[in-house]
């Protein structure tokens, strides 16, 4: 079966949730609410941040004979300050790329990048930055991202 990368519907929501809580386990985290009320909660979320918050699936199976969610990348749109050249100025952060651990090294994960990156310049975004663990920084730089002395961070704790 092939894998259709392609904006989250509504409905997938609560099935996109289920990736971010099967991301936070893997990791060890240990969960601070129960998986029906975080799924709620984040399905809410999706659906009121569309605007803002843009998610692009990764889905097995997009037919009749049923389908799987198995990854997510979300583009964050952000405004910025106008300037004198640009009075609608917009970037990105892509956030929350996760493809189940059985569907890697296959090419989805690139892909599913370039289909935000795609929807980021449709939409006239000036950049797009990532904040990317140690392990994924080998994967962004294959998908066009490089380190940037001009973008420094802080950590607030």
């Amino acid at each position: 079966m092939d894998v259709a990368i392609r904006p989250a519907r509504s409905e997938e929501f609560e099935a996109v949730a289920g990736l971010r809580w099967r991301w936070e386990v893997e990791e060890g985290e240990p969960p601070q609410v129960d998986e029906e009320r975080f799924t709620a909660h984040f399905a809410d979320w999706a659906r009121r941040h569309a605007d803002s918050h843009r998610c692009t699936v990764a889905v097995r199976g997009d037919d009749a004979a049923g389908k799987k969610v198995i990854g997510m990348a979300w583009m964050a749109v952000l405004p910025r300050v106008p300037t004198p050249l640009s009075l609608d100025r917009f970037g990105g952060d892509l956030q929350s790329v996760y493809l189940v651990p059985e569907e890697r090294a296959g090419g989805i994960g690139g892909r599913m990048v370039a289909a935000a990156l795609a929807d980021a310049r449709e939409l006239g975004l000036s950049k797009v930055t990532v904040q990317a663990g140690t392990r994924s920084i080998p994967f962004y730089a294959r998908n066009g991202f490089a380190a940037s002395p001009k973008l420094l961070e802080v950590e607030l704790g």
